[in-house]
């Protein structure tokens, strides 16, 4: 294997492992409150969870930055979505949450409208949607992504569905309707756009594995003492 291609397996994986270290570093965190809240809540002002999930946003920020390194080549067959690339994308959204996670929301994150406006949350729920824009902008890159099928199936599919909860969640939070149930729609598109970002990685990983495999039996046969 070429060092280039050592340096892209060592970055996915490790990105991936990063990443799915915060999805459950989240779950644990959510499950450590007795109540239904939406998970920027975990990271409010006052919140026991505040320092985990500021911990838990860094290491998404720097699993899926490693990540989008290393997808660097990957890019849209579609004219539309080629004008840059998923990996691009992917590192708006870590730019996003990287500010969302030292911008937080405040003490019950209020909606920033009305006598609950306030600049702090206004700061906070911009950044978090636009992180999701980005991250399904990306999933949607790679859905029609240039000989990469499997992937391309698994990010259609998680595409849908991340917007779709994600904006259903969000209506209800707008809404004031089953705001309960918006909140568990919302942990739900969340776990799916995480999940997205690890399985990235390692698809890329066993891709660049896979192009060098008959490398690696070649170095293995000229090792071997029958070979000698």
């Amino acid at each position: 294997m070429t060092r280039r291609a050592i340096v892209d397996v060592v970055t996915t994986l490790v990105g991936s492992g990063l990443v799915l270290s915060a999805l459950v570093i989240i779950w644990i965190a959510r499950l450590t409150i007795p109540r239904d809240i939406y998970v920027s809540e975990l990271g409010a002002t006052g919140m026991p969870t505040a320092r985990t999930f500021e911990i838990a946003l860094l290491l998404i920020v720097a699993g899926g930055s490693l990540i989008a390194f290393a997808g660097r080549n990957i890019r849209s067959r579609v004219r539309i979505l080629a004008a840059w690339t998923p990996a691009v994308s992917l590192w708006i959204a870590c730019g996003f949450f990287l500010v969302a996670s030292q911008v937080t929301c405040t003490s019950g994150c209020p909606l920033p409208y009305g006598s609950t406006f306030d600049w702090q949350d206004l700061t906070h729920i911009t950044c978090a949607t636009f992180a999701f824009v980005a991250a399904c902008w990306a999933m949607l890159q790679t859905a029609l992504a240039e000989n990469h099928r499997t992937l391309a199936r698994f990010s259609l599919w998680t595409g849908v569905a991340v917007g779709v909860i994600a904006g259903v969640g969000g209506l209800c939070s707008l809404t004031n309707f089953q705001a309960n149930f918006g909140s568990r729609l919302e942990l739900v598109a969340t776990t799916l756009a995480i999940a997205w970002v690890a399985v990235l990685g390692v698809s890329i990983a066993a891709r660049r594995l896979r192009a060098h495999r008959p490398d690696i039996r070649a170095s293995r046969r000229l090792a071997s003492p029958t070979s000698m």
